[in-house]
């Protein structure tokens, strides 16, 4: 059998990937500071955002922590995903700030853990239009209401005194996927999340008049947080700590090796585009978890989205309902945060 220049490189690879992520699990091991966790299976989301790479590369922390069994579960990345969580279907899983939020005020028992990284998605538009304002009376492609991009983009009209509700024309289509309709012209514009962004500006289709990753304010918040099931966070605050650390130390996994940690991905099915998954690791902030307190996240989305009329809660009332951060707290002293 002829092995290429190519083959042995990515042998190469993803030896020192597997080398790298063990050799972090090694000293996890060795520290051991805390008692083992109440349980050793932990539940966590698969789905087609990418943005969530430490969720994808953390398996191997999470077993040196204790978890025997970590499975992945099929998931929906929108409302499906938050339902998930808050049905105890999933344990745990990175998500957009957001839509959890909705969750939470209306009761929803999902809780808040640590903010992951910031900056994530980008509003593509067509010729024309130059703000978020300029989309008064155009068309904007979503999944449903309530998903993702519809969450973020409301909070977005508020921000510049749109009605998100009265003044923007939401397009759902159940058969044609939203980057489908603006990659053919059919909408004014769309949000996407990794590796939707990847693929437009590879296909130079529309241009951005938003990025979250460098565009204030978004750039100053957290996109996706680390959320648990309120029951089991209660019931397993070993555990919890556990998940919360090692998520953190794969986030800064994707900061120091991102090359090896996209290769990784692929590796394990979880993304099949190499490069697109490169690219989402270059461009996401992974490097400011320890920048940002997570509780302004949510402050400023409960009132952007309240204004929206989506949310009825005051943000103190969801933060206290809704976010526990003493894992986070700890979890910040062992890692230096």
């Amino acid at each position: 059998m002829h092995t290429n220049r190519r083959d042995l490189l990515l042998a190469g690879a993803c030896a020192a990937s597997t080398a790298l992520v063990w050799s972090v699990a090694t000293r996890l091991r060795a520290e051991e500071p805390n008692p083992p966790p109440e349980t050793t299976t932990i539940r966590l989301a698969k789905n087609s955002s990418i943005c969530i790479a430490p969720q994808y590369v953390v398996s191997d922390l999470l077993k040196a922590e204790g978890f025997t069994n970590v499975v992945y579960v099929e998931s929906d990345a929108g409302v499906a995903l938050s339902k998930a969580l808050g049905n105890g279907d999933l344990d745990f899983s990175l998500h957009f700030s957001g839509p959890l939020l909705l969750q939470i005020d209306r009761g929803v028992s999902i809780t808040f853990l640590a903010g992951i990284h910031v900056g994530c998605f980008e509003l593509f538009v067509k010729e024309g239009i130059r703000s978020v304002a300029d989309l008064k009376g155009r068309t904007v492609g979503i999944q449903g209401l309530e998903t993702s991009p519809h969450v973020f983009l409301s909070a977005m009209a508020t921000l510049v005194g749109l009605d998100p509700a009265k003044d923007i024309e939401w397009v759902t289509s159940a058969s044609v996927k939203p980057i489908e309709l603006f990659a053919e012209g059919k909408i004014d514009a769309f949000l996407g999340f990794p590796p939707e962004p990847q693929r437009l500006r590879a296909q130079n289709i529309g241009h951005v008049i938003v990025n979250s990753a460098r565009d204030r304010p978004w750039s100053q918040y957290f996109c996706c947080i680390l959320a648990g099931n309120r029951e089991f966070v209660r019931k397993n605050p070993m555990a919890t700590k556990r998940v919360v650390r090692a998520m953190l130390r794969a986030t800064d996994l994707c900061v120091s090796e991102p090359a090896l940690v996209a290769q990784r991905m692929v590796d394990r099915g979880f993304t099949a585009r190499h490069d697109y998954a490169v690219q989402t690791l270059a461009d996401v902030p992974y490097n400011r978890w320890r920048d940002y307190d997570p509780e302004d996240t949510i402050r400023f989305y409960a009132l952007r989205l309240r204004e929206a009329g989506m949310v009825k809660s005051s943000p103190a009332k969801i933060i206290a309902n809704g976010a526990d951060w003493r894992f986070l707290n700890e979890v910040r002293r062992e890692l230096g945060g």
